[in-house]
C-alpha cells in the first residue's frame, strides 16, 4: 500500500500536472463560450516549483506523471521541464497530452526529453468541422504532428476523440479506419459537463451506443493489459485491422472504484478528482516556505478526503465546477 491511499483502499500513483491555462484552440467542450480569465504568469507555478512538488509527490508514491494544459506546448521551455521530470529516479512513465497544433516541431524534442506516452486530441477528421469546434484553422497541422510523432517513435501514441451527438458521432467508423491506416490507438471519450461548455443530455452519446455503431461493421476483441498502472479506457482490438480503440466511460460507467489519479492545476491547486470542488493550495504552502512535512501532510489529507465516486450529473451541471481548460482535464 502506498503513502497516498484513500479511505476506499485506492492507491494513487498517477499525477496529472497542468502547466498552463493558455491554449491555441477554442474547443467548445473545453473552453467556455466567453473564454476564461487567464491568471497573471506570477500566479502560475514556475517550472522550478513544478519540479519541486513533483519530487514530493514521487516520494509519496507517484510513479506516472502526465503534463496537460490548456495546451502545454504553448508554454516556452516545456521540453526542458520534461527532461527534469523524466530524470526523477522513481518516475516510471512520463506522458503529455496535446492538441497537436505545435507537435510537428515539438515531437522530436519531447521524445528526446524523456516523454514516453503522447496523447493527441482530435475530434473530427473533417477540416470544416475542426474549424467549427476549435474556431481555428489548424487541422492540417494536427495531422502533420501525428505523422511526425509516429516517425520519431514514441512508445505510446494515442488519439483522443470527444464524441458529441450531432457533431461527430457520424465519424466513428471513419476514426476506426483512420486508426487502421496509421496503426493507432484511438480513444472515444464521453462528453463531460464543465463550467460553460454547453453540455446537455441531447448531445451526450454513451459508450454502449458508440460501441454498437462500431460493431455494426467491425468485430471488437477486448484487450487485456498487464502491468500495475492501468488506464481508464475499455480497450478493444478491431478484428482484422491494425487499430486499437478505447472508450472513456466517465459518465455512463464510471471507473471511480479503480481511480489512481490526482491533478495539480497550473496555479498550484491539488484536486483529488477531475470533478472535485475542494482544492488544496500547494503553491501557497510552497511560497510561504512551508516545510516538506507540512506539504506532504496536506497532500495526504487531500487524498483521504476523496469521495468514493464523482458527483452525479445534476451536481456536475450546476455550474460550480471549473472549466476543463483550467484543470487539465
Amino acid at each position: 500500500m502506498s503513502l497516498l491511499c484513500d479511505n476506499f483502499g485506492r492507491d494513487h500513483t498517477y499525477l496529472r500536472i497542468s502547466i498552463t491555462e493558455r491554449c491555441n484552440l477554442r474547443c467548445r467542450y473545453c473552453m467556455p463560450q466567453g473564454g476564461v480569465d487567464l491568471r497573471p504568469r506570477k500566479e502560475l507555478l514556475s517550472f522550478d516549483e513544478i519540479a519541486t512538488l513533483a519530487e514530493i509527490f514521487v516520494d509519496l508514491g507517484i510513479r506516472k506523471i502526465r503534463l496537460t494544459g490548456g495546451e502545454p506546448l504553448v508554454r516556452k521551455g516545456v521540453a526542458g521541464l520534461c527532461s527534469r521530470l523524466s530524470e526523477i529516479p522513481a518516475v516510471e512513465r512520463l506522458g503529455l497530452t496535446t492538441n497537436g497544433v505545435r507537435l510537428f516541431e515539438m515531437a522530436k524534442p519531447l521524445k528526446e526529453s524523456g516523454v514516453q506516452h503522447l496523447n493527441v486530441s482530435l475530434d473530427t477528421l473533417r477540416p470544416d468541422r475542426f474549424q467549427l469546434v476549435a474556431l481555428r484553422m489548424a487541422f492540417d497541422n494536427v495531422l502533420r504532428g501525428i505523422d511526425e510523432a509516429q516517425s520519431v517513435g514514441f512508445p505510446s501514441l494515442k488519439v483522443n476523440t470527444v464524441v458529441m451527438r450531432g457533431f461527430n458521432d457520424d465519424e466513428l467508423l471513419e476514426f476506426v479506419e483512420f486508426a487502421d491506416v496509421r496503426a493507432l490507438n484511438v480513444r472515444f471519450i464521453e462528453y463531460m459537463p464543465f463550467l460553460g461548455n454547453g453540455w446537455n443530455e441531447v448531445q451526450f452519446i454513451s459508450y454502449s451506443e458508440m460501441k454498437k455503431i462500431i460493431e455494426s461493421k467491425y468485430s471488437l476483441i477486448p484487450v487485456k493489459r498487464d502491468g500495475s498502472i492501468q488506464g481508464p479506457a475499455k480497450e478493444f482490438q478491431v478484428g482484422g485491422s491494425n487499430a486499437i480503440i478505447g472508450f472513456i466511460t466517465t459518465m455512463s460507467e464510471h471507473f471511480c472504484v479503480a481511480c489512481n489519479r490526482l491533478r495539480m492545476t497550473a496555479d498550484g491547486k491539488l484536486r483529488n478528482c477531475l470533478f472535485a470542488r475542494e482544492e488544496v493550495d500547494l503553491k501557497r504552502l510552497l511560497r510561504a516556505g512551508a516545510s516538506r512535512d507540512v506539504i506532504e501532510d496536506s497532500i495526504r489529507a487531500a487524498v483521504i478526503l476523496k469521495r468514493e465516486r464523482h458527483p452525479e450529473v445534476s451536481e456536475l451541471t450546476s455550474g460550480q465546477n471549473r472549466a476543463m481548460i483550467s484543470i487539465g482535464g
